[in-house]
């Protein structure tokens, strides 16, 4: 029996089937030709970019976009590709509109920016069919890369693309990492994470072995004494609780998990959504997961975030997105009990406010109803493995050096940089230099 949005309870099918291809199509399509020559046409090309500056990757934006102008896609992606080898990806699901295009000369003087991400895109999906770098003679040394997400793909290539013999381990049944399973799926259609990796691992010396991780399978001692260097882009495997009452109610959810359940899906219409779904958090997480609550028919869908919207991690875009989408945003609000018989079915919020000594609670409380809630307010590192830890995460030097001699790190686990998949890419195209270095005698 067919479903409806004001179904009770959590229950698949609540919207005609053709819905949900329309709901979860493209965010944004790739521009064909004469679109690209178009975009390409307003960059000034400035000399000293801060385009270019405000890049993670530190991409040469204008040269690429000149050459998109002039004809040449496939010498734009080797532009792109030779600093950020999972441009492709980066094209769909970076926040350009707080990183490259915000510092765009066309957008602090019109409001209106060179679409940066979406010329990425068109140059990047040029060469997806063949491999564009060619692996040097062989050196003899080995490295083990542990987690295959953005930081380690993008190590595990550079070290492959040196010479280097890797071995690249991850814990899931497929690589990719966040780009697989923790991205909204209309941001990354078509199966786009996973034939991005395919291709990336067909420039060779790169061997896959999934179901590992440390402390399953794996030991950082072992790695060492089997492999010449080791790198760890593990990510954040914790999911940091709520600490109110109730939170151990059925149908109380991590969004991470959620996410990775519908980016595996096959059918969408098959996937459970609640009627009344509350989506706990600000960043990007937060904003894919109620969005796609909403699209799979969920009737209301609430984002609540403890602090103001200048300081939700999710960029304006990414609110004005879920808003667009019926997706409620509530400020200002932090959940205190998760009430229901067994499952969810309220849950109860105190307003704050920013005070002198922080976040503090005025005094007034709210319900709303809910028959599911995900939690999105952030994730931890778990176990160390005996590395030196600063604020929560493997400590690392600039090339990603962590206090263990042999073992560096880079993505989400290691301390500095954003939690984004261009950050990741950068930090592990710069260990992976180091490494090559330091192997090499350098």
């Amino acid at each position: 029996m067919s479903n409806s949005q004001q179904t009770p309870g959590i229950v698949p099918n609540r919207l005609p089937e053709e819905a949900y291809q329309d709901n979860f199509s493209d965010l944004h399509p790739r521009l064909d030709d004469h679109e690209a020559l178009v975009a390409a046409d307003r960059c000034y090309f400035c000399h000293d970019a801060p385009c270019m500056e405000a890049c993670p990757t530190t991409i040469d934006i204008p040269l690429f976009i000149r050459q998109i102008a002039t004809g040449t896609p496939k010498a734009a992606a080797l532009t792109i590709l030779e600093q950020n080898i999972l441009g492709g990806m980066c094209a769909r699901v970076c926040p350009t509109e707080t990183l490259c295009e915000e510092v765009c000369v066309r957008e602090t003087a019109e409001g209106n920016p060179v679409e940066i991400g979406r010329l990425q895109r068109y140059a990047t999906d040029t060469v997806m069919e063949a491999h564009p770098f060619a692996r040097a003679d062989a050196t003899g040394k080995t490295v083990a890369v542990v987690g295959a997400g953005p930081a380690g793909l993008s190590a595990a290539h550079r070290l492959a693309m040196h010479g280097h013999d890797v071995v690249l381990y991850d814990a899931r049944a497929k690589a990719g990492g966040l780009n697989e399973f923790g991205i909204a799926s209309y941001k990354s259609v078509d199966n786009f994470a996973a034939r991005e990796v395919d291709w990336l691992l067909s420039i060779g010396g790169i061997e896959v072995k999934l179901g590992q991780a440390l402390g399953n399978g794996l030991q950082l001692d072992e790695l060492q004494t089997r492999y010449d260097a080791v790198f760890l882009g593990v990510g954040l495997a914790g999911v940091n609780a709520l600490r109110c009452d109730g939170e151990d109610k059925d149908n109380v959810l991590d969004a991470v998990e959620f996410i990775s359940d519908l980016r595996q899906a096959e059918d969408l219409s098959s996937l459970p959504v609640g009627r009344h779904v509350v989506v706990i958090g600000g960043g990007m997480t937060a904003v894919d997961a109620a969005v796609q609550a909403k699209l799979l028919g969920a009737e209301d869908v609430s984002l609540v975030y403890r602090r103001g919207r200048d300081r939700m991690g999710a960029s304006e875009f990414e609110q004005d997105l879920a808003s667009s989408k019926g997706v409620r945003i509530i400020t200002h609000a932090a959940p205190t009990a998760i009430h229901g018989n067994g499952a969810v079915a309220e849950i109860e919020f105190a307003y704050t406010t920013d005070g002198a000594n922080g976040l503090e609670e005025t005094g007034e409380s709210f319900r709303l109803r809910a028959d599911q809630v995900l939690k999105a307010i952030g994730q931890t590192l778990g176990d160390a493995n005996g590395l030196e830890i600063d604020g929560g995460k493997i400590k690392v030097g600039e090339t990603g050096r962590t206090s263990r001699s042999g073992v560096w790190a880079g993505g989400d686990c290691a301390s500095g940089g954003d939690d984004l998949t261009v950050t990741a890419v950068a930090e592990g195209r710069d260990a992976a230099e180091d490494i090559h270095a330091t192997l090499m005698g350098g």
